[in-house]
């Protein structure tokens, strides 16, 4: 092999490690972009359980009715971003922003993240208010499960109760 000939041999694994390189900065920007949005969603959660308190301490200073409905977006009258309101199951896969919408079928307000994931919530009362991370008169909203497209097409639900 000529001098020529290394030299190209040489440029062609420069490449090869930069191009190795530009996947790992890649796939580390993506799991950071889904970090952020999944602290965006704990945020809007928690600014919506504020929001909760409020109405309910209202509600035991001033009395009055409380909603009927289980979407607590209709108890704190104000809507996140990117809210498509209530539907009946979860809205088609979609490739751009994550929206929020809430599910008559099952009675929960969920966030569809870009990746397809879902984090879902329930305004719950009497004991299950209890394990809610803020609740005031038996109360409370709670993050309910993980839910993920992939798992639901093929018939089965990924579940992680937990509330934050």
């Amino acid at each position: 092999m000529g001098r020529a000939g290394m030299r190209k041999f040489e440029f062609a694994i420069s490449i090869a490690v930069v191009g190795v390189l530009a996947l790992l900065l890649a796939r580390a920007l993506e799991r950071v972009r889904e970090d952020f949005e999944e602290a965006a969603v704990q945020s809007e959660a928690a600014a919506i359980r504020i929001e909760l308190l409020d109405r309910i301490a209202h509600h035991q200073a001033v009395g009055g009715e409380l909603p009927a409905s289980g979407n607590p977006l209709v108890w704190i009258g104000r809507r996140p971003p990117n809210y498509l309101g209530e539907i009946d199951g979860a809205p088609p896969a979609s490739s751009g922003d994550g929206v929020w919408f809430y599910d008559r079928v099952r009675g929960e307000l969920a966030y569809r993240f870009r990746s397809g994931r879902e984090a879902r919530f329930r305004l719950v009362d009497g004991p299950q208010a209890a394990n809610a991370r803020a609740s005031l008169s038996g109360i409370g909203l709670q993050r309910v499960e993980e839910w993920c497209i992939s798992h639901a097409d093929s018939g089965g639900v990924g579940k992680s109760p937990s509330s934050f």
